[in-house]
């Protein structure tokens, strides 16, 4: 069912100074940046091989990065699976008892279709399905 590790997600205060950080410090390139209005954050993306890391600045302060952020500290947030149908693999979790947080796929960054298996569900992980155009 699962790809790949598609991406994963830091949460970071400072969107501009991570990538500065990311590419400087480590030597990373950065993909691009966008805003996903819907999720309440802007993203950078740095390839890296197969995957990607993926900073998420909330733009809000009732953004769930916000609130991550609040309660952790900045720092790692999810780790996001690829998947090749999202629906069917939100299905096919709650089909095994796995709590979900979303019950339909939804709109994320790059024009992905993403939904978020609960924590309680991946001992204490918080997991993205992801289906790429």
């Amino acid at each position: 069912m699962y790809s790949k590790i598609d991406h994963i997600g830091i949460a970071v205060e400072d969107l501009k100074q991570a990538i500065e950080i990311y590419q400087n410090k480590l030597g990373m390139e950065c993909a691009g940046t966008e805003e996903v209005a819907e999720q309440k954050v802007k993203v950078a993306f740095f390839p890296a091989g197969e995957s990607s890391i993926e900073l998420l600045e909330p733009t809000s302060p009732d953004s769930p990065i916000a609130k991550f952020i609040d309660r952790k500290g900045a720092g790692v947030h999810h780790i996001a699976l690829g998947v090749e149908d999202v629906a069917a693999a939100i299905e096919k979790l709650k089909s095994q008892g796995v709590e979900m947080i979303d019950h339909q796929p939804r709109s994320g960054a790059h024009g992905a279709q993403i939904a978020f298996i609960h924590p309680k569900s991946t001992p204490g992980v918080l997991i993205e399905l992801c289906q790429r155009r």
